[in-house]
């Protein structure tokens, strides 16, 4: 697969996996961590005697779940080592797909906690000898509130197995959890809080009736390939996703109230390259492997500075370069200060392009109680991207 060299943290959790060690490993997304326990796991496989459902990765969403299973088809391509995604969507065929695969013990089982539970309520699915349990982006689970379907799920799994734990951050719950299910783990941690070198980082100080302007100056003079918008939630998702409509930019939005298979095209087309521009949630932010993205624009400031690393780590990804850039409104400074606080530099403050006006000034240490003003969203991005202007 053109690997020459292990990343630091494959170098560091492969010879403890294979000496059979629990491992809780802190590790960003996009550092290898995929391979550093798949790796030693088929290695562990191919050497059974008797073959049987021997791992179980629980991973936060579907996307990622697809994705380890698309790396294990990859890794062992040559060894005939059966692996299963398992998640919820999809239509009965898909269930019984998954249900069937469980039952006859398929060798690797990547779920989502919810439809694991599901499955295993049938109480047809055997997992007495499952010998590795890894969980994935746990911090990601956690936030998603998956915290005592984890612990159920580690009831249904006989207590002499191998834990792995793999997370971005490690907060005081991950280690609550990790003291209730690993034992005596050995620790790695390899996560720094900082974006990749190739990343070239950049920001607007904007207010709100500004963006759509920028969004578009950006998308004019910053040159790319493939681009993902980043919005804190589902419904800025679908207003930019209307306005880029209504503007005929060619762009799709990504989130949860879009039906699987849609999900799954939009992924498959972004990876693809016949679809190059993606408006999406942080969902998108963590276990989406895609190469090529060369612009990430956050069209508002993540909530948590840690989300900021792992949207801004979609570019630059395998030594590659990229750029990424963030609006800045008035209520969200005081956040974009924490993220420079996190990463240790400040970040590069632009002048706004001609004819808009002047932006707020960048005072974050000054608490404001309210945005600038506010005003239609559709009116104001039509406005300011060209269209028909009135008072």
């Amino acid at each position: 697969m053109g690997y020459s060299k292990p990343t630091p943290i494959q170098e560091q959790a492969i010879p403890l996996i294979l000496d059979n060690k629990d491992v809780i490993a802190c590790a960003q997304t996009g550092t290898g961590k995929t391979a550093a326990y798949i790796l030693p796991i088929l290695n562990n496989i191919v050497q059974a005697e008797k073959r049987h459902l021997n791992t179980l990765v629980i991973a936060p969403t579907r996307e990622l779940a697809q994705q380890i299973d698309q790396q294990i088809e990859g890794f062992a391509y040559f060894l005939g080592v059966s692996s299963i995604p398992v998640y919820g969507g999809g239509d009965g065929a898909t269930w019984d797909q998954q249900r069937k695969a469980l039952e006859e013990g398929a060798d690797i089982i990547i779920a989502t906690p919810g439809r694991l539970i599901a499955l295993l309520a049938t109480g047809k699915i055997v997992l007495d000898h499952l010998e590795h349990l890894v969980l994935d982006e746990a911090d990601r689970m956690l936030d998603m509130g998956f915290y005592d379907d984890i612990v159920k799920i580690i009831n249904y799994l006989p207590k002499e197995r191998q834990t792995l734990l793999f997370s971005a951050t490690m907060p005081p719950k991950i280690r609550q959890l990790a003291n209730k299910i690993l034992n005596q783990p050995q620790e790695i941690n390899i996560a720094i809080a900082k974006p990749a070198s190739g990343i070239l980082q950049q920001a607007y100080v904007v207010h709100d009736e500004q963006k759509g302007a920028v969004l578009k100056h950006i998308l004019k003079t910053i040159p790319w390939n493939s681009v993902i918008i980043f919005a804190s939630t589902k419904e800025t998702v679908k207003k930019l996703d209307h306005a880029f409509q209504k503007g005929k930019l060619p762009a799709r939005a990504f989130h949860s109230d879009l039906e699987q298979a849609e999900r799954e095209e939009i992924l498959r087309g972004f990876k693809n390259k016949q679809i190059t521009m993606l408006i999406g949630t942080d969902v998108l932010s963590r276990g989406i492997d895609v190469e090529g993205i060369s612009l990430v624009i956050n069209w508002d400031v993540p909530p948590d500075p840690e989300d900021y690393v792992h949207r801004i780590g979609r570019t630059a990804r395998a030594a590659t370069t990229g750029t990424a850039v963030t609006l800045i409104n008035q209520k969200d400074q005081r956040k974009f200060f924490a993220i420079e606080n996190l990463i240790g530099d400040s970040i590069t403050k632009l002048p706004l392009p001609e004819g808009l006006g002047p932006g707020p000034e960048y005072t974050p240490e000054v608490k404001t109680k309210k945005p600038f003003r506010r005003k239609n969203f559709k009116k104001n991005f039509k406005k300011q991207s060209g269209g028909s202007t009135t008072k």
